[in-house]
């Protein structure tokens, strides 16, 4: 079997309010794209997927750009859907949100999706890519929600906490050999404040 890296890429910062699919960077996360491309071009990758959501696009478009490709936008790397309602949850209504799914991964608000549910469409493309992308490396531009629920697919230490520990933007790369992840490291360092 051949080992496939896959880079979980989570968004830059992003603004507090608006449309979960519209929202874009804020300057300090527009500033952090050039950290995550000259990061990624040491790392060679071959692909760049991402979620459908600007923020996420907008994070890993310009490393695409640096081998010369277009941004694969996959609509089942979509963050978690929290609510029904377009517009963001505010941090408040998250906090408890995402506490109550951690406990209970299925537990969903009305119209929202369970950490299981969120779960089994992420790892399926996930397997996907694997398969597809056998032997390659795969940047995945994503959100913190779905991509601990990923990691967490595979090793159950990267819970609620692991996600509250994450930053904006944050990198992390999987080995896969086959199907079966083989190890996991974080590549972002969190500049000194």
């Amino acid at each position: 079997m051949s080992t496939t890296m896959v880079y979980m890429v989570r968004h830059g910062d992003s603004p507090k309010e608006g449309n979960e699919r519209t929202r874009g960077l804020t300057q300090k996360g527009l500033l952090d794209v050039q950290r995550i491309t000259d990061r990624l071009k040491v790392e060679n990758v071959d692909v760049i997927v991402s979620s459908p959501y600007l923020r996420s696009i907008l994070t890993v478009e310009k490393a695409a750009a640096q081998i010369g490709q277009e941004v694969i936008v996959m609509e089942n790397l979509k963050e978690r859907v929290f609510s029904s309602a377009p517009e963001r949850v505010s941090d408040k209504e998250l906090a408890s949100l995402l506490e109550k799914s951690f406990s209970d991964p299925r537990y969903s608000l009305k119209g929202g999706e369970s950490n299981t549910e969120c779960q089994k469409r992420a790892i399926n493309v996930l397997t996907d890519l694997s398969d597809i992308y056998r032997g390659k490396k795969v940047v995945v531009g994503t959100h913190g929600a779905i991509m601990t629920l990923m990691m967490a697919h595979y090793d159950r230490g990267f819970d609620l906490k692991f996600l509250q520990n994450t930053s904006k933007p944050d990198i992390y790369r999987m080995e896969f050999n086959g199907q079966e992840l083989v190890d996991i490291q974080r590549l972002w360092e969190v500049p000194a404040p």
